[in-house]
């Protein structure tokens, strides 16, 4: 698998990250490590996780397979902090992850979303501190717009703001308005959530919702409805379309026209069972014909407004 370089850091990820939402809850001990060890084989190296999955629950997972299974130096770890972005907070939340995850550092250390209750200036200094003291090697914004990720990067041009982990997929293409630029601009990478378009992009609600999935789910039908819309399925029968084309799997086109796009470091995939990330890792060595990547381009192309069309 192909590694690429976070922005204009020094920090390297795998083209595909491993996403741990779920771990602790929906995926046992015993499924995670063999994601993960599959993961790592092929080449992957990014694990992503945050304090706030499963109540802390997918890091102490992480935590126990990095003292079994798998060693620290294996992968790149990324994780994000709780709800608030209150400089003792955060630092709160970090201490809590290095704690659970059994580690003294993290590689990436994210905020997980704005906060429009605490200053800017303070969420930054906390960054600034979490690489000061050694506790993360860098540190980056997620779901965060890109007025506050350009203001964030001057506040911190000593340590730098390294990634922006958005929702991008070819169903959520918001990130091109103005982040994707912003991040372009100022050297930072963008890791991709959700690439799969909170599943819908895999083509397995073209016909109905499978009783055993995330739309059927209590906990995550909410997260995936947005998406099984009619703009949407226009959008997954051009990728089907493409992937019958091509002879692979409408999950690996849509990873590779992500991965083909600017500033993109990673794509955060998640997975229920090894085969299914069997099949995004699949996508790494695959490049789309030009007139496919256009084609997906155009069914799936947001509006553009004032003042981003200048």
């Amino acid at each position: 698998m192909q590694e690429r370089r976070v922005g204009t850091s020094g920090l390297r990820v795998s083209a595909l990250g491993l996403g741990t939402m779920t771990w602790g809850r929906d995926t046992d001990e015993l499924d995670a490590g063999d994601q993960l060890r599959e993961f790592l084989d092929a080449g992957g190296t990014l694990l992503d996780t945050a304090a706030t999955y499963g109540g802390g629950d997918a890091e102490r997972l992480v935590g126990s397979l990095l003292r079994g299974k798998v060693s620290r130096d294996e992968v790149v770890l990324c994780t994000k902090s709780g709800r608030s972005a209150a400089r003792g907070d955060l630092l709160s939340d970090l201490d809590g992850s290095l704690e659970r995850l059994g580690t003294d550092h993290v590689d990436l250390f994210l905020v997980a979303c704005p906060d429009p209750s605490v200053p800017l200036a303070e969420t930054a200094s906390a960054l600034r501190l979490a690489v000061t003291s050694g506790r993360a090697r860098y540190v980056g914004l997620s779901n965060h717009p890109a007025w506050a990720s350009a203001r964030a990067a001057s506040l911190l041009d000593d340590v730098g703001l390294t990634a922006l982990e958005v929702e991008y997929s070819l169903l959520q293409r918001g990130v091109e308005r103005e982040v994707q630029p912003a991040a372009s601009a100022l050297g930072m990478g963008l890791l991709a959530w959700s690439p799969l378009g909170r599943g819908v992009l895999t083509g397995k609600y073209r016909r109905t919702v499978p009783a055993d999935s995330r739309a059927a789910s209590p906990h995550l039908a909410g997260f995936v409805e947005p998406y099984l819309d009619a703009r949407s399925a226009a959008v997954v029968e051009a990728v089907a379309t493409a992937a019958d084309g091509l002879g692979r799997s409408p999950a690996e086109v849509a990873l590779a026209w992500l991965l083909a796009r600017d500033e993109v470091a990673a794509a955060v995939v998640g997975a229920r069972t090894s085969a299914q990330l069997r099949t995004s890792v699949a996508a790494a060595d695959l490049e789309l014909p030009a007139e496919v990547h256009a084609a997906l381009d155009d069914v799936s192309a947001i509006e553009v407004g004032y003042p981003e069309r200048w």
